[in-house]
């Protein structure tokens, strides 16, 4: 809370307030009058198409002479001459609801109104929905108005508890528009606003909802040539005992797993607001609030008996997905842990030789080390021997003691001096080697 010196106390209000309490009133119903036709177009509308398209309503706004939407708005109403305008922007599509009084007592007369020129304007973004909707009175019976439409996929409800019917068959006529009709007796203008707006939502959910069923069946052919490669390593792998060759397998499998997760990045998205929108379906549906008009299917029966499938296919696409994922992930481990342990086996085996060899070093050294001392020691005892004939052509010698009786009892520390030489040697050995391995 924070206390003003000029006046009482003001509260911190939440960053995102504001906005909350706006969408609550971001796409307000809006009313109708019987007879009125109805112009409704969706389109796909990216980050960069939606801030084009808010330029194109601005600019649609100046040309008319009235006020452009505001920079943050995503829904505004238009009136220009006798039409009306609804505009409304979403998270991937931008909606176009254009309305007049004019020309709509008979349902379904006129072509698309912006190649007739009736109505002028090109959005950014590409065409997904394209409904003409038709409001009239009860004046004409539900049997005859049913003539408009095809009688194979036609559906009608009744709404609430008014004496009112919705009419549709889902088929694109002649201009490329989906046909929907409202009939009503004495339907108040707001309800009729509510009613029109609910039934097109209803289209244009259904309609994002199956974009995912094109994008399923793109990939399931490359996800099943993916998964039959898969097949063809994990039978090579069974076969394979060559180190090259497990790596080879594994460079593919790696390959193999990063192409499966960029196919599930590219899916996943879309999978997920088909999800989405099919809820926003149903959530529109129980709104409506339908009730059986006679032998006619109702609009939940014929979209659950076709929404509901497609659905269902995108979801065993993203399965098989995950499933594949997770089966590369599987057979790249079990390939690691061979050729781990393969590199365990063969570490052990040049280990065991290194060992050998050692052994073998080491025999070698002893028996280098005793001739060593051997020679040394018959060296020194060659010395002592010289030494002693000297000493014996000197007189310095007893003479029952000869020169070789003095080698020979030399001889043992002749030993002794060659094997502590020898001690010396290999300690000064150890201690240049410890010195070396500090530095």
């Amino acid at each position: 809370m924070e206390i003003s010196k000029d006046g009482p106390e003001t509260l911190s209000e939440h960053p995102f307030r504001e906005a909350v309490l706006a969408e609550l009133h971001a796409r307000p119903f809006l009313p109708l009058d019987a007879p009125r036709r109805v112009y409704h177009y969706a389109f796909a509308t990216d980050h960069e198409a939606a801030a084009a398209d808010r330029e194109a309503i601005g600019a649609l706004a100046l040309a008319h002479g009235v006020l452009a939407p505001d920079p943050c708005a995503r829904f505004h109403y238009f009136i220009f001459g006798d039409w009306r305008l609804r505009w409304e922007q979403h998270s991937e599509f931008t909606t176009y609801s254009w309305s007049t009084g004019v020309g709509a007592d008979i349902p379904f007369a006129h072509a698309d109104p912006v190649k007739a020129g009736e109505i002028a304007f090109k959005p950014p973004g590409v065409l997904i929905v394209a409904t003409q909707l038709c409001v009239v009175d009860g004046a004409r019976s539900v049997e005859e108005l049913a003539s408009y439409f095809n009688s194979q996929s036609l559906c009608v409800v009744g709404v609430e508890d008014r004496d009112a019917q919705v009419l549709t068959d889902f088929a694109v006529d002649a201009y490329g528009f989906t046909r929907m009709l409202i009939r009503g007796k004495a339907l108040p203008r707001f309800e009729a606003g509510r009613l029109a707006q609910r039934v097109l939502e209803i289209e244009t959910y259904r309609t994002m909802a199956l974009l995912g069923l094109p994008l399923a069946r793109q990939v399931s052919p490359q996800l099943a040539n993916m998964e039959r490669e898969l097949s063809g390593i994990t039978e090579a792998l069974n076969e394979a005992h060559d180190m090259r060759v497990n790596y080879l397998l594994l460079k593919r499998l790696s390959d193999l797993l990063a192409s499966g997760q960029a196919l599930s990045t590219r899916t996943a998205f879309r999978f997920d607001a088909s999800r989405a929108y099919r809820a926003l379906v149903k959530n529109r549906l129980s709104q409506l609030q339908e009730r059986r008009e006679g032998q006619y299917v109702t609009i939940s029966d014929f979209l659950n008996a076709r929404l509901d499938p497609a659905i269902e296919t995108c979801n065993a696409v993203e399965a098989r997905q995950t499933r594949f994922s997770t089966q590369v992930e599987r057979a790249t481990d079990l390939m690691r842990t061979g050729i781990t342990l393969e590199m365990e086996r063969q570490n052990s085996a040049l280990l065991e030789e290194m060992n050998r060899r050692t052994r073998l070093q080491m025999r070698l050294n002893r028996i280098v080390q005793g001739i060593t001392i051997a020679g040394l020691a018959y060296f020194l005892t060659g010395l002592f021997s010289f030494v002693a004939k000297g000493l014996k052509a000197a007189g310095a010698l007893p003479p029952q003691v000869s020169a070789d009786l003095v080698a020979a009892l030399a001889m043992p520390i002749a030993v002794l001096i060659a094997i502590a030489f020898m001690a010396r040697v290999h300690r000064l050995s150890r201690e240049a080697a410890e010195e070396e391995r500090l530095d």
